[in-house]
C-alpha cells in the first residue's frame, strides 16, 4: 500500500452491514464530550501521562471525490495515524500514518493525515490514533505508547452519486455563541458538506490559536466536523498574523498528486462534484492592495488571483464540473455591489478615496473582472459570498446572469451598543430536490428562515 493511498482492494470488500452492527461498532458520538475517550496501549509509561494524547475529535477537511483530509489535536509530541475501511467495525481497516513518503510527521499540536485513492460517493469508517514520542535528537527517539480513539466515525466522499446538499457558514471570527448556533443548526440539517466561507480567524499569531478555532472550539459539539466534511474558502482575516501565513499547518492543503504542478500552491481552491452540484471554491485574498503601506509589501494577492484564474479556466472544463446541472461558486469577498459608497478594492495608491465609506474593499472588482467572465460562460447560477457582515441577495441581471448571496456576520443584532435587526449570522443551505436547487437562508438570531430561493438547471 502506498502511503496516503487507501488500498485499492478495499473497493472489492462487501459494504452491507446491519443497523445493529453499525450501532455496536461505531459507538454513538457524544456531542458533549470535551475530548474523545482513548485506549492507551504499549509500554507501562503510557499510564503516567496525566493528559490524554488525543486532544480533540477529528475534523474532515478538504474532501473531494476520491480524497479527504483528517486532522486532530494532540497534547504532546506525537505521530498520528488513521485506520480506515468500508466495514463499520473496521475489520477491513488499513492504517495510514501522517506525513510524507520519506518521514512521518512529528508534532506536539496538530496531526494531519491526507487519504487519497478513495472511491466516489462511498461511505468509509475511520478511527484516529497517535503514538506518544520521546525525541531527544536525530539518533535518539522512541515510541512511549499508543492511544486510540474509542469512537469509529464515518463519512461519505463527494461524487456524482453523493447527496446534493450543502451548508455555508462565514465570518465566524472566533465568536463562540453564533458559531455554536451555526453548528447546532447544521447538525439538524445534516448536509453532505459545509463550506466555511472565510474569516474563521481574526489575526492569529500562534498555532495554538488556530488549533482552538478549528479543532477545539469552545462549543458543545466538539466533534462537529468528525462526520460532516468541511471545505474552506479563506477570508482576508485568515491571512493575517504570523500563524495564518501558514494556515496549512492546521487546515491542510491537498496533496501535490491531487493537482497539476502549475497549481501546487493553490491547495485551498476546490472544484468538487457533489451529486447534481458542481462546487467551485475561490480565494479573494486580502481586502487591501498589495501596495498598501500597512502591509509593507509582504502580501502578493494580485499574482495569487491571476493564478487562480488559470486554474478556474481549466476547472470549469473538467467533465464532472461541466456536466453538472447546477454550478455554484464560493468566495469570501463579494464579486458585485451596487452601492456607490462601497470600496471596490482597486483604489490606488492606499485604498483610500473620499468617494468610499471604507479604506478597504467591500467588494472585489479585480476578482470580478478576472473570474466573472469565466463563470458567466460556464452558466454559473449562484455565487455565495461573505465579508460584509450583512445578509443580502442580489438577483441576476442580463449582464450578470448569476445571483449573489452575501452571508450575515457574527453580530447578534447589536453593533456599537445599538440594536440592529439587520445584523444576524446565517447558515445558507442548498439542496437539490425535484430537479431544482433550493436555497434556504437560516437566520440564527431569530431561529427562523429568512429567505428561500429556487434555481432551475443551467
Amino acid at each position: 500500500m502506498k502511503r496516503r493511498e487507501f488500498i485499492k482492494t478495499a473497493a472489492l470488500l462487501p459494504v452491507a452491514v446491519s443497523v445493529s452492527s453499525i450501532a455496536d461498532a461505531a459507538n454513538v458520538i457524544n456531542p458533549e464530550a470535551s475530548t474523545p475517550a482513548t485506549v492507551p496501549e504499549g509500554s507501562p509509561e503510557d499510564s503516567t501521562a496525566d493528559i490524554p494524547l488525543i486532544a480533540s475529535a477529528p475534523m474532515l477537511q478538504n474532501y473531494a471525490e476520491t480524497s479527504v483530509g483528517i486532522a486532530f489535536a494532540v497534547s504532546a509530541m506525537a505521530n498520528g495515524f488513521v485506520t480506515i475501511g468500508r466495514r463499520a467495525n473496521l475489520s477491513d481497516g488499513q492504517t495510514i500514518k501522517c506525513g510524507g513518503y520519506r518521514t512521518t510527521e512529528i508534532s506536539d499540536r496538530v496531526i494531519q493525515v491526507r487519504i487519497t485513492g478513495l472511491k466516489p460517493a462511498t461511505t468509509y469508517y475511520y478511527r484516529i490514533g497517535a503514538d506518544r514520542i520521546e525525541y531527544k535528537g536525530g539518533y535518539s527517539m522512541k515510541v512511549l505508547g499508543t492511544e486510540t480513539d474509542r469512537h469509529i466515525y464515518k463519512f461519505t466522499t463527494a461524487g456524482k452519486g453523493a447527496r446534493s446538499h450543502f451548508c455555508v457558514i462565514n465570518d465566524t471570527h472566533v465568536k463562540w455563541e453564533p458559531f455554536g448556533r451555526a453548528i447546532d443548526r447544521i447538525a439538524k440539517i445534516s448536509p453532505s458538506c459545509v463550506i466555511w466561507n472565510g474569516d474563521a480567524s481574526n489575526s492569529e499569531e500562534t498555532i495554538e490559536a488556530q488549533q482552538r478555532i478549528f479543532l477545539t472550539p469552545d462549543i458543545e459539539r466538539r466533534d462537529y466536523a468528525a462526520e460532516i466534511p468541511y471545505l474552506l474558502c479563506p477570508g482576508n482575516h485568515d491571512l493575517r498574523g504570523m500563524a495564518n501565513r501558514h494556515l496549512e499547518r492546521v487546515w491542510m492543503y491537498r496533496q501535490p498528486e491531487e493537482r497539476q504542478s502549475r497549481d501546487w500552491d493553490l491547495g485551498r481552491n476546490f472544484a468538487v462534484r457533489m451529486g447534481d452540484i458542481a462546487m467551485i471554491g475561490l480565494d479573494t485574498a486580502e481586502d487591501k492592495l498589495d501596495t498598501n503601506p500597512k502591509f509593507a509589501g509582504l502580501f502578493n494577492s494580485k499574482a495569487y488571483r491571476e493564478a487562480q484564474t488559470e486554474w478556474l479556466h481549466d476547472a470549469l472544463k473538467q467533465k464532472p464540473i461541466a456536466n453538472a446541472p447546477f454550478l455554484i461558486a464560493f468566495c469570501h469577498i463579494p464579486l458585485f455591489d451596487d452601492n456607490p459608497k462601497h470600496n471596490p478594492g482597486d483604489i490606488t495608491p492606499d485604498d483610500k478615496d473620499s468617494r468610499y465609506s471604507t479604506d478597504f474593499a467591500m467588494w472585489q472588482r479585480t476578482c470580478a473582472k478576472l473570474w466573472a467572465p469565466l463563470l458567466k460562460k460556464a452558466h454559473c447560477q449562484l455565487v455565495i459570498t461573505a465579508h460584509q457582515h450583512r445578509y443580502r441577495y442580489d438577483a441576476p441581471t442580463e449582464d450578470r446572469p448569476w445571483a449573489q448571496i452575501v452571508g450575515g456576520g457574527p453580530e447578534m443584532g447589536e453593533e456599537g451598543g445599538h440594536k440592529d435587526k439587520k445584523l444576524f449570522p446565517t447558515v445558507i443551505e442548498g439542496e437539490v430536490r425535484d430537479k431544482r436547487l433550493h436555497i434556504t437562508v437560516h437566520n440564527l438570531l431569530t431561529g427562523k428562515i429568512q429567505d428561500t430561493f429556487d434555481f432551475a438547471k443551467r
